[in-house]
């Protein structure tokens, strides 16, 4: 019977989640010709090849694709096996800003699962100020959050967030009228942010809705109660970016951030899994709003 290295099978799964023997070799404290030479030698043993390298990108084969899940369970149990007994469990305490999080949560969630299932996650949400803060005191592992400034430099930047005024998409208002809009209370930067854009542009508004959280000033949107300006990510279904259509003036980009302490692998891999779902879904496009027709 074929006997399999499991050190080989995990350098395979790395490899194929990051598409990167580089990326791959980091999160095992090696180098990249070991997992070369670990790869090799396990499609050697199966007889069939599983990765295919270009100059540019690193793909799965077909035949990778199907022994991909088979080898996620053979690394499962393998864990399972060696933590039966102990019952120990990798403790992870990640901070999110409520203005990333949003219908996009299962998916951020799943990819912690797939990083490691003895991953005991404590998951807080709120202000990118309290996140920060909190990760600064050492209360949570690892923070990810929308940055207004360019004052710290200690983090790792994800992916640049785009925002809109988010409303029903056959919002209409009366001439003259004042902007409606649902907003958190003062000292929220995404507020500010919004207000001053306003505020250059010389557009009156008032505040109809004030929200506690980002969740809350989706659903002010989506019932069509205000306009709420949103990160393009956690904007809720049935609403659209009304900006260009009424004349709003383009909300600034900002950078999502990720500062992070823990040195263990398993909580390096689980928080690399974290940040690719952030930055697959970087261009908005789980709810990616379309400008509405005028």
């Amino acid at each position: 019977m074929k006997t399999l290295d499991i050190e080989a099978v995990q350098a395979f799964v790395l490899v194929a989640d990051l598409h990167s023997f580089t990326r791959a070799a980091e999160l095992l404290n090696t180098n990249q010709s070991v997992i070369s030479i670990k790869l090799k030698r396990l499609e050697e043993r199966l007889g069939q090849q599983l990765i295919e390298r270009t100059p540019r990108k690193v793909r799965l084969s077909p035949k990778g694709e199907v022994f991909l899940r088979s080898a996620r369970a053979l690394l499962i149990a393998h864990d399972d096996a060696i933590t039966a007994l102990s019952g120990n469990r990798i403790s992870l305490k990640v901070g999110i800003s409520h203005h990333l999080v949003g219908g996009n949560l299962p998916v951020l969630l799943r990819h912690l699962r797939d990083a490691d299932p003895r991953l005991q996650v404590e998951l807080r949400v709120s202000s990118s100020r309290d996140m920060q803060t909190q990760f600064d005191e050492g209360k949570i592992d690892a923070a990810i959050v929308l940055s207004h400034d360019d004052i710290r430099h200690d983090g790792e930047v994800l992916v640049h967030e785009q925002f809109g005024w988010m409303a029903v998409p056959d919002w209409s208002m009366p001439a003259d009228a004042a902007i409606p809009l649902a907003l958190q209370a003062h000292p929220c930067r995404v507020r500010a942010m919004a207000v001053d854009a306003l505020a250059s542009a010389h557009i009156p508004w008032e505040e109809v809705f004030v929200g506690g959280g980002a969740a809350t000033l989706a659903g002010a949107a989506q019932a069509g109660l205000a306009i709420a300006p949103l990160a393009r990510r956690v904007a809720p279904k049935g609403t659209v970016d009304i900006g260009p259509r009424i004349g709003l003036p383009m909300l600034p980009t900002r950078d999502v951030t990720l500062y992070s302490s823990s040195s263990e692998p398993e909580v390096r891999m689980a928080l690399r899994k974290l940040t690719e779902a952030f930055q697959d879904d970087g261009d908005g496009s789980v709810n990616a709003p379309m400008v509405a027709a005028a």
